[in-house]
């Protein structure tokens, strides 16, 4: 028997390959200092913890689920986005449920475009977007993410020929990698660019809770008219400590949703009624312990920063997410870099070139470990004799 054709095609799972590097470290039995990894590290909130007990144990959540999700989960998205937002969505024709928003991110070109139809997609950008580029039989064109414009893409940069050719966008703020973030005048631009292109957005919302200095980070659909013409996906994943809950959902334009909805009645029947039950309940009842987490990134945030800073690391600190997108030294690939912490320090980061070719430069670390681990992390480089203070 062979793979088909399509499976063959598919890029090669980075972080399958990464943690494979840092299991065989561990496996030596050393003290690998992880940073490459984008795993949330807290454990969820025992309120929801509790919410999901309870809804497990009702024996109607022991059925299929409804195809297209449970009603409370739908009403508690909406509910979410007026509340954190002030936009307004339809429950019932505005919300797709997702199991996490990988999901999504990967089957919506399957579900608007056709073979040979273009993407836009960010360079550097979360690695699995390009599994959806070829499971949809798309092509796409890269939107190079540079320091000099805030991690941003410049629309004024792509040519005529992308723009006609292009039918779907695809961007992600606060941003992994970079730590990017943008503001309402951006996604303003982008509404406009998308209108006059006539190109679907989808904002990748995954770390939304997630933003530093006092600046909560913007929705997609705060921006007027964002809803004429994209979707925000939002993942429970990073908020609230849900990563291996596999929830998310999607809301925006009433057709795109219906697009989603339908190829998921065909691959899916829905998450678990008691996981969906478990969510509704995490985003409608107090939040305070989103703010404690968003605190404890920023207090890890500061430490990286602060300690790089003291060993002659010169680098930026991030305004969102819970990743910092760090250059690495002259002299170094990323790659090169990535596997000399590794070897040398016990250090695991993700390279930057993994992420695209515009990554090429960086490193990316995760502030999924302690500030003890951060500052551990910092005093082994700086053994290496890298940087000069």
């Amino acid at each position: 028997m062979e793979f088909s054709k399509k499976l063959q095609q598919l890029p090669t799972q980075f972080f399958a390959a990464l943690a494979q590097k840092v299991n065989a470290a561990l496996a030596e039995g050393r003290d690998v200092i992880n940073l490459g990894q984008g795993n949330p590290d807290q454990p969820t909130p025992p309120h929801i913890i509790k919410a999901l007990q309870e809804a497990a144990e009702n024996p109607q959540n022991h059925k299929y689920s409804p195809f297209r999700g449970v009603q409370e989960l739908r009403q508690a998205a909406a509910d979410f986005y007026k509340r954190e937002y002030n936009v307004d969505i339809d429950p019932n024709t505005e919300v797709a449920v997702l199991g996490g928003t990988k999901i999504g991110l990967v089957e919506l070109p399957m579900a608007i475009l056709n073979p040979g139809d273009y993407m836009l997609l960010p360079d550097p950008g979360y690695p699995d977007y390009l599994s959806g580029v070829v499971l949809g039989d798309v092509n796409y064109h890269a939107m190079p993410l540079l320091a000099e414009n805030d991690f941003l893409p410049d629309y004024s940069k792509l040519s005529v020929e992308v723009k006609e050719r292009a039918k779907l966008l695809y961007m992600n703020y606060p941003n992994n990698p970079t730590g990017g973030t943008a503001n309402l005048t951006f996604f303003e631009e982008t509404v406009k660019f998308a209108k006059e292109n006539n190109i679907v957005v989808s904002h990748d919302f995954a770390y939304g809770a997630i933003g530093f200095d006092g600046i909560k980070p913007v929705s997609f659909l705060q921006a007027e008219g964002a809803k004429e013409v994209g979707i925000e996906m939002y993942t429970l994943s990073k908020t609230f400590n849900m990563a291996g809950w596999r929830i998310g959902f999607a809301v925006g334009n009433a057709q795109i949703i219906e697009a989603i909805n339908i190829i998921q009645d065909h691959l899916f029947c829905s998450q678990f009624p008691a996981v969906q039950q478990a969510a509704a309940v995490a985003l409608t009842v107090e939040q305070s312990c989103v703010d404690e987490l968003r605190a404890t990134y920023e207090r890890r945030r500061n430490v990286l920063v602060e300690e790089a800073h003291r060993i002659g690391w010169h680098v930026m600190a991030p305004k969102g997410s819970f990743f910092a997108w760090l250059p690495v030294p002259e002299g170094y690939q990323s790659e090169d870099f990535a596997n000399l912490l590794l070897d040398k320090a016990d250090i695991a980061v993700a390279a930057g070139n993994g992420f695209g070719e515009y990554g090429e430069g960086y490193v990316r670390v995760g502030l999924l470990v302690s500030e003890e681990r951060l500052r551990e992390a910092m005093v082994r480089i700086e053994k290496l004799g890298i940087f000069s203070a």
